[in-house]
């Protein structure tokens, strides 16, 4: 293109009369300036493209430059490829940790807050749009974890109540740091209530057995001691023998209520297909309430039962029974022998049914009567001894409920009595079929 526009020139200023030498001469040094007019031109028109970013502009399509403009736009359609991958990945690898259960929080090296998840929203009251940035020990006050973290010991965790928590509600959370890369670290955070209750609930549940099986081993010893020191007539000995007996009685039914437990959590859930009839279950019970109270009072109580004929109920015979008899049972240890306990089982509109036990006893506080299905909950220890309850009755009755799709529920007023209602949902009761 060059040399064409100097060749032009030359044959129209250069006269015709001019040797061929200064001609060629001319027209040479001409077009070799024209040239490099217009390959800077070229040249300038790829800096300017080159400096927008923009790949998807053509630039120069020719020549030289446009060799250079095809290859810089495949290695900018290239980098804006793999550019897209990497932003790609990060994005699913942000949604991954957003997604996380566990808090997760990247702070730069002045610990200040770069990302979080939502978890660590929750748990530590962090607004996205405030709160970036910021530095986290600001936000985060905890004496505890201020300690934690100016000690710059990140090879443990540290324990701290989380921004929801509450006495009546306690929200407790795990916090560790781990350096990374430049000074940057990443703060996790996981809500650990459930595990601590757990080992509360544990370590609770160990205190009270062993209470509760040291105390008649404690008798059985000294009466043992006794027997084997002690010259005794015959009534003598037959009273310690049978306090005995209690004691050991005694323990056999906390054995016996604890693998009812373990049983109930450890196994499948009751089926909906076998069914059993709630008469037989009410007769059983009918038995056992009557000899419990010749055994507790020496003037048995009045137990009245009233049910709906021919029902039938879906699930395991051995916990209906059981959780029954326990609500039953309860109301003969703590109903006084000249009073009256009314036992109903009956179908409802729903198509469920409701077994109630409405006793005339001492009642109970209303501060207790959410804490009454607690293993080894006792409104009056010394008292459920002496009756020989194991403080286990209640939270078998409820694992009964919730195995069979029911529920429990306990109303009572002090010095007027309380009422246990067991409510089964309709796909687990029905009524027998006449003809069969």
């Amino acid at each position: 293109m060059g040399c064409a526009l100097g060749w032009g020139f030359v044959q129209r200023f250069v006269p015709e009369g001019a040797g061929a030498v200064i001609g060629s001469l001319s027209g040479a040094i001409v077009a070799g300036y024209f040239w490099q007019v217009f390959d800077l031109s070229q040249g300038l028109r790829v800096l300017r493209w080159l400096r927008t970013g923009d790949a998807s502009h053509k630039g120069v399509q020719f020549g030289l430059w446009g060799e250079v403009s095809d290859r810089i736009r495949r290695l900018m359609r290239i980098g804006e490829r793999t550019l897209q991958q990497n932003d790609g990945r990060l994005q699913e690898f942000l949604a991954a940790m957003q997604a996380s259960p566990n808090g997760v929080v990247l702070l730069d090296a002045d610990v200040r807050i770069e990302w979080f998840n939502q978890s660590a929203g929750q748990h530590f009251g962090l607004d996205p749009k405030r709160d970036l940035l910021q530095h986290f020990g600001n936000l985060v006050r905890d004496p505890g974890f201020a300690e934690y973290l100016a000690a710059a010991d990140f090879r443990r965790d540290v324990l701290m109540p989380g921004r929801a928590n509450t006495e009546t509600k306690p929200v407790r959370l795990s916090v560790h740091i781990h350096p990374y890369g430049d000074g940057r670290s990443l703060l996790l955070s996981r809500d650990v209530t459930a595990v601590e209750q757990a080992e509360a609930m544990r370590r609770d549940f160990v205190a009270n057995v062993s209470h509760e099986i040291r105390t008649p081993l404690t008798v059985l010893g000294g009466f043992v001691e006794t027997l084997q020191t002690l010259p005794l007539d015959d009534e003598e000995r037959r009273r310690y023998l049978d306090l005995m007996a209690q004691q050991a009685y005694r323990m056999q039914s906390l054995v016996s209520d604890l693998l009812t437990l373990s049983r109930l959590e450890g196994s499948p859930l009751p089926s909906v297909n076998e069914w059993v009839g709630a008469d037989s279950i009410l007769d059983q019970c009918r038995q056992e309430a009557n000899e419990l109270s010749r055994v507790l009072w020496t003037q048995s109580q009045q137990i009245l039962f009233e049910s709906d004929t021919d029902v039938l109920l879906a699930g395991s015979a051995r916990e209906l029974h059981s959780a029954m008899f326990n609500l039953i049972g309860n109301a003969v240890r703590y109903t006084p022998p000249d009073k009256s306990i009314r036992v109903v089982l009956q179908l409802q509109e729903d198509g469920g049914a409701i077994f109630s036990v409405q006793d005339e006893g001492v009642g109970i506080a209303a501060e207790h009567l959410p804490r009454l299905t607690e293993r080894f909950y006792r409104v009056d220890r010394s008292r459920s001894r002496d009756t020989g309850g194991t403080g286990l009755g209640l939270a078998i009755v409820k694992h009964v409920a919730q195995r069979h799709g029911g529920e429990l529920s306990i109303a009572s007023v002090p010095g007027a009595g309380s009422t246990f209602t067991l409510r089964l949902p309709p796909g687990r009761v029905k009524r027998q079929d006449p003809g069969l």
